[in-house]
């Protein structure tokens, strides 16, 4: 037995690629985070019984776009034409609702991102500086996605 801390041996996570968000609006969401930063790796509409068999479901066609944050993490935005799109639960459901509920990126300058994603139509949410280590702030943007911008002081 190894003294391997992580029981899958060699199997490990080398990273984490991407979050997904399934929207309705691709285009306003991709906009969204487009003015935080990201940047467009690519745009592509996928469909048939391979993609449903992948993620379990039937007659699908999505089309998604990846963006991706300088250092490499990515988000994935899907607008699926077939099946329909389920909503759960209020689009601006408050933040201690189950399931993820907001992405976090480190930002430089959070005064001139939050002023810049504002003019852009998002929400402040609420600010905070968290001890004498970061300023935090939550901003709502389309579909009600909660996006937090963390700041590191000093």
């Amino acid at each position: 037995m190894s003294n391997d801390s992580n029981p899958s041996g060699n199997r490990r996570i080398k990273r984490m690629d991407n979050v997904l968000i399934v929207v309705d609006d691709l285009e306003a969401v991709k906009t969204f985070f487009l003015e935080l930063g990201l940047v467009l790796e690519g745009e592509t509409t996928v469909e048939g019984p391979m993609v449903g068999q992948l993620i379990g479901l039937k007659d699908v066609r999505a089309t998604l776009a990846m963006l991706r944050t300088p250092d490499g993490q990515g988000i994935e935005l899907d607008k699926f034409h077939t099946p329909e799109p389920v909503r759960f639960g209020p689009v601006d459901a408050p933040v201690n609702t189950m399931g993820i509920r907001r992405v976090m990126f480190a930002v430089e300058n959070i005064d001139a991102v939050v002023t810049h994603i504002l003019a852009h139509g998002a929400e402040l949410i609420g600010e905070m500086n968290y001890e004498n280590a970061y300023r935090l702030a939550y901003i709502r943007g389309p579909e009600g996605i909660i996006v937090g911008l963390a700041e590191q002081l000093g």
